[in-house]
């Protein structure tokens, strides 16, 4: 599989580069990502080859399948991480909610959140190439709240890899920052910035493009990599529980092999979806993806109107926080994949200038052959809670606004999956109010109180962190975290 950039090439980056070359140095020309140059059509054969077939094996196949240029042995290490999942058999679940309605539970793996499905095998893949290059890497995250946990989880430990985690001081559930800042690996960092997910986004990708900050890396021999979903190593596992999904109904008999499906995603960065998309491209059976987004709703309105527009705008603090985000990186792909290079920039440029890029008619009637958006606010969001919790099922904040979603988009009588993207440990006081208007509890009170109600055991890895002591400590100003960084890799 080869690689090509969304905004074209600038005469210095190679024109194409191999997977792992793409996973290394994610920006490509321009500022712009890697994308495949080509997928390949499944077909009907290869989902019915994996009826039957384990997460792990249907992973293995469809990374085969996209001729990846990693060694089988680490791709079998890397997919072994699924075996440290709540159920290694079924690593991901799809529970019916509804008659229509399945959610698929993608927060099963150590951190409690969907980042894990990914992020579990992209760690083993990096710190390998790393290895047989005998070279250093300083993996950048910036998070809202889940890939930050995940990312350091994944890495921690591993030779020649060093990570620098940001996130939103603030801006996170008290149990993804305990999450972060009670890691005590030698090689990781944990910073809190004084600003929003947008900041700490932008400061990684500025970094990431940034001369200046590589050479100075590089005269302590260490290149640079990133975490986030701007890494193409992040998308190519989201592909693949996409299919698992599908293939999860086809067994429980609730739909039949070819028939369509919405797949409904609660958006914030836009991976989720566009693993979705590319899983839709290759063959997967769907009708249309179905974007629920919180108030911070800047895709809705793109999706309905074709317009991105942040001017004015700043970041709504919400209950579901990791959606918390204005910039999607990974919607650049999508607008890639519709409308080219030449457009693509142009309108990233746009963006990037003046906080604004509009579609044409056609455009946007292009977008909306693929994608369906609606918006949850808050209290929406916790009645859906409570409608869920009432018939059995409990969820959490960010799994609740794609029940909104669906209620709005799903305008054909089809199934519906939900990706449900947190564990309802990760957002308790939200829950504990919906469940039982309690305010302004405390995350362990709030904890307790819901699986109570709900006799759930609380998980050990989240119980455990309340009494960890915490190591990382550092909150700085935006403009301080370059020099923040270099003082750590001193």
């Amino acid at each position: 599989m080869k690689f090509i950039e969304t905004r074209g090439n600038d005469g210095i980056h190679p024109s194409e580069v191999t997977f792992s070359e793409a996973i290394l140095s994610p920006i490509a020309s321009h500022g712009g990502l890697y994308v495949p140059k080509e997928l390949p059509n499944l077909g009907e054969a290869f989902l019915v080859k994996h009826l039957s077939s384990s997460y792990k094996t249907l992973a293995k196949d469809l990374l085969t399948t996209l001729a990846i240029d990693i060694d089988s042995s680490v791709i079998d290490e890397a997919l072994s991480l699924y075996d440290g999942f709540d159920d290694p058999s079924n690593p991901v679940p799809v529970v019916k909610v509804r008659d229509d309605l399945y959610v698929s539970e993608l927060y099963h793996g150590p951190t409690r959140a969907f980042k894990d499905m990914a992020l579990q095998p992209f760690g083993v893949v990096l710190s390998s190439i790393a290895q047989k290059r005998n070279e250093e890497y300083l993996i950048l995250a910036a998070t809202s709240g889940d890939t930050g946990p995940a990312a350091l989880e994944t890495f921690k430990n591993r030779p020649n890899v060093r990570v620098v985690c940001l996130y939103p001081d603030g801006g996170t559930s008290d149990v993804q920052r305990l999450q972060m800042v009670t890691e005590d690996a030698p090689n990781l960092k944990v910073i809190g910035i004084k600003g929003d997910f947008d900041d700490a986004q932008s400061a990684l990708k500025k970094l990431l493009g940034s001369a200046s900050f590589k050479s100075a890396l590089k005269e302590k021999q260490i290149s640079l990599s990133a975490a986030n979903s701007v890494n193409f190593g992040r998308i190519i596992f989201q592909i693949i529980y996409h299919i698992h999904s599908y293939l999860e109904l086809v067994r429980q008999n609730v739909i039949v092999m070819g028939e369509k499906v919405y797949l409904d995603v609660p958006s914030g960065n836009f991976g989720n979806a566009l693993g979705g998309y590319y899983a839709m491209k290759m063959g997967l059976p769907v009708e249309k993806i179905i974007i629920a987004s919180n108030e911070n709703n800047v895709l809705t309105r793109l999706i309905n109107t074709g317009r991105y527009d942040l001017r004015g705008e700043k970041v709504i603090p919400t209950t579901s926080p990791a959606m918390d985000i204005l910039i999607s990186s990974n919607v650049e792909r999508i607008l890639f994949d519709l409308f080219g290079s030449v457009r693509t920039k142009e309108l990233m440029q746009g963006l990037e200038s003046e906080r604004f890029y509009p579609l044409n008619d056609d455009e946007t009637m292009k977008l909306q052959s693929f994608f369906a958006a609606d918006y949850c606010n808050g209290e929406e969001g916790k009645g859906y809670i409570r409608e869920a919790f009432d018939h059995g099922y409990l969820m959490d904040p960010h799994t609740a606004t794609c029940f909104k979603a669906y209620d709005c988009c799903a305008t054909k009588k089809l199934k519906t999956i939900v990706y449900s993207t947190a564990e309802w440990t990760k957002f308790s006081p939200t829950i504990a109010n919906a469940l039982s208007g309690e305010v302004d509890a405390k995350d362990i009170d709030a904890l307790q109180s819901i699986s109570n109600r709900a006799s759930l055991p609380i998980p050990a890895m989240i119980k455990g962190l309340f009494t960890k002591p915490i190591t990382q400590d550092s909150v700085i100003e935006k403009e301080n975290i370059e020099r923040e960084i270099l003082k750590f890799l001193s």
